[in-house]
């Protein structure tokens, strides 16, 4: 594979997993009746932050895989950001669903999408500098 076939995939992954969590909204609200908010339900809450959180986090790791693979990083480095970047978004979702509290889902996926972005961003710069 290509390197822009490598962030491809990832990026292919990822959209797919915001549309899997934007319908867990849509069905959300249905089943509540609720057009605008939460409507004071908790798991609709919960599930709108869910969606929330990941469209805050995905999209900046995302430009940074195409930004890397632009940059002809290894595909090995694309490889170990893409999959912890979609393993973090995955536990974190998983974490939050079943609770708004601390989880070990919660927590791992926050921590490893934290230590992605670092990772990230040390070999953007990396690869635009050398």
């Amino acid at each position: 594979m290509t390197p822009v076939a490598v962030a491809g995939l990832y990026i292919g992954i990822n959209l797919l997993i915001l549309l899997v969590l934007a319908w867990n909204v849509i069905s959300g609200r249905r089943a509540s009746k609720v057009g605008f908010g939460d409507g004071g339900d908790e798991s609709l809450a919960r599930r709108i932050r869910v969606h929330a959180n990941a469209t805050e986090w995905v999209p900046g790791m995302l430009i940074g895989l195409l930004t890397l693979a632009l940059l002809d990083a290894n595909i090995y480095v694309l490889h170990a950001l893409g999959i912890a970047l979609t393993l973090a978004r995955v536990l974190h979702a998983f974490g939050l669903t079943g609770s708004s509290g601390v989880s070990v889902g919660r927590f791992g996926g926050a921590l490893i999408s934290l230590l992605v972005y670092l990772a990230g961003g040390i070999a953007i710069l990396w690869y635009a500098l050398t």
